[in-house]
């Protein structure tokens, strides 16, 4: 069984992935890292280390030390966030992905797998059914770094042979892990308001329409990338992913069918501007062809789950 690293393992996609590589590739397997530990978490319930993961050398050591064959890595600051620190969005981004490439590259790595995002997209890009080779013009740095990101995947790819495979994520969905600076962070807070205070002051307009996923289907989706033979792979940049596609005032109306005294505001900040510059809804026949990509949840599926397990997380944490 080849051993795993996972990098940013601490994170909102990395915290649930990891769970999952470990139950499939065994506890011993996984080696979880992030540049802190975190506090209750369930990645410390096998191997973690520290890792910072702009250290190129203390990387390499531990996947010489413990024998690495795969790497996940998620390490990265996020859109919101990286517009009010864009050069070090730009140095966490850009030289954690070279650390992790060039070790891949030297040490003949078996996989290596790196999330993109739907930021790659700007403003000329189509908005509805954005497709997998449409226009890429982004606007913020995250989205710059995501898009130089894919290039040098390719390049990793096409040069070396080192197998990078890549998802562009949508804004993603989670009830047990907190998000992390990205715009579409409101879709995960609107139901921890929903449950803990029934109200919700939203920093995007109620008409913003953005792709999104619940995270269920994100961690099925990599896993499926992860495991398909290496001919199903036709896309060496990142593949398009879509799971649904909302607005504020959907996915209010959604909550407020199971929660009717829920009230949402509405109060635009500067992530309208980073929203208004994303597709609305994703092509992703690409995956589909290539290695069979479903999703499975949609927005009734996903509140319902989401507020029946925030409800229990609410409940226990009150009493």
């Amino acid at each position: 069984m080849s051993k795993v690293l996972v990098i940013g393992a601490a994170g909102q996609i990395g915290t649930e992935l990891t769970v999952a590589l470990r139950k499939l590739h065994g506890n011993a397997n996984v080696v979880a890292t992030d540049i802190q530990e975190p506090s209750n978490s369930p990645v410390l319930d096998g191997h973690f280390e520290l890792l910072d993961a702009l250290d190129g050398n203390a990387m390499r050591h531990l996947v010489i030390e413990n024998d690495i064959q795969q790497i996940y890595h998620l390490s990265a600051m996020l859109s919101a966030t990286g517009e009010r620190h864009p050069i070090k969005a730009w140095d966490l981004n850009m030289h954690s992905l070279l650390n992790v490439l060039e070790i891949a590259k030297d040490e003949e790595l078996e996989k290596v797998f790196w999330p993109s995002s739907i930021a790659v997209f700007g403003k000329d890009a189509k908005k509805e059914q954005c497709g997998q080779y449409e226009i890429q013009h982004p606007s913020t740095v995250y989205g710059i770094s995501k898009s130089a990101g894919e290039l040098w995947c390719k390049y990793y790819y096409e040069k070396y042979g080192v197998d990078v495979r890549s998802i562009r994520y949508p804004g993603l969905i989670s009830y047990k892990t907190a998000p992390g600076g990205g715009t579409t962070d409101y879709a995960v807070e609107i139901y921890q308001q929903a449950i803990a205070e029934k109200n919700y002051t939203c920093y995007l307009n109620q008409h913003t329409k953005l792709p999104m996923m619940y995270m269920n289907d994100a961690i099925n989706a990599t896993i499926d990338l992860m495991h398909a033979a290496p001919k199903q792979i036709s896309v060496r940049t990142s593949y398009n992913l879509g799971g649904m596609s909302f607005t504020p005032s959907e996915i209010a109306a959604s909550i407020k069918e199971r929660v009717p005294d829920f009230k949402i505001d509405y109060v635009p900040d500067y992530r309208q501007q980073i929203a208004d510059s994303w597709p609305a809804s994703i092509d992703d026949s690409y995956a589909r062809r290539d290695w069979g990509w479903q999703a499975e949840y949609d927005l009734p599926a996903m509140t319902k789950e989401m507020l029946l397990h925030l409800n229990a997380l609410f409940i226990n944490d009150y009493y």
